[in-house]
């Protein structure tokens, strides 16, 4: 069953594409027609596509991985924060940090500076310091948590990229191709798809548009966290009652060599 609907897309505008001039050839397999100079994308492969997309990214999330989610557009910002937050994945909706993939150390030292900022204020060291340098710190802190804050628990790199308009994170596109790192995108008749491993072809300029596909990958990336918990249980489960029946085992064959060394020590007695 798929986890959207020709409908459900209709409604939200997921067809509409570019103007006719502002086309990319490329897209051409997923443009159903043109109207008063506009391109249609055809939803019906945008279904597929996107369930197709869903099962990887349930795929990698069952894993235990992290799939980091990247959309700077005003339109999308808020969507993805949220969508992205409630499946606990990390993202990035304010400037895209040049170097954070290729570069991730660095980026790592200055999450790091940001929990030593939040080290000083608990521990009393900051009440020690001038107001000057009180407010220069909490800057600092303000504009690391703008940035860096929705990936601060981001210790290693992704899995996998989720891009919002693949021509506005180029660079983050990029950086993913040069290190492996899947990228899955949503992308508009205005884009080049060959950048991107896993296609979604729709209208990137609507939160509407934004919010439907988001639903229906981050529902999928639900799943795979469920699905992960609910084997690590049956695994532990299968762990105790393996142990258990080893110490059934166990203490039979105590049982049994004890019957047996008692056995002849009262027929020695008997005698």
């Amino acid at each position: 069953m798929s986890r959207t609907s020709f409908d459900t897309l209709l409604e939200a505008g997921c067809h509409f594409g570019h103007l006719k001039r502002k086309w990319n050839p490329a897209m051409a397999p997923y443009i159903f027609m043109e109207r008063n100079g506009i391109h249609i994308i055809d939803l019906h492969k945008t279904v597929a596509k996107i369930d197709e997309a869903a099962e990887a990214l349930k795929a990698i999330a069952k894993q235990g991985k992290r799939v980091l989610f990247v959309a700077t557009k005003k339109q999308a910002k808020e969507v993805v924060a949220d969508k992205a937050a409630s499946v606990n994945m990390p993202y990035v909706t304010e400037r895209w940090p040049g170097g954070m993939l290729t570069n991730f150390p660095t980026i790592r030292k200055a999450i790091k500076k940001m929990a030593n900022i939040d080290k000083l204020m608990n521990d009393g060291t900051y009440s020690n310091l001038s107001k000057r340098e009180i407010l220069q710190i909490s800057r600092q802190r303000a504009k690391l948590e703008k940035n860096l804050g929705s990936i601060s628990d981001l210790t290693r790199l992704p899995a996998a990229l989720f891009v919002v308009d693949v021509c506005k994170e180029h660079i983050a596109v990029k950086e993913a191709q040069r290190l492996g790192i899947p990228v899955f995108g949503i992308v508009d008749t205005n884009s080049d798809p060959n950048v991107v491993d896993y296609i979604i072809p729709a209208n990137d300029d609507s939160n509407k548009s934004i919010e439907v596909i988001l639903d229906a990958v981050c529902g999928a990336i639900a799943e795979g966290i469920e699905e992960r918990k609910a084997e690590k249980v049956d695994a532990e489960a299968a762990d105790e009652g393996e142990a258990k029946t080893r110490n059934k085992r166990a203490s039979k064959a105590r049982a049994d060599k004890d019957e047996a060394t008692e056995a002849p020590a009262a027929e020695a007695k008997a005698e």
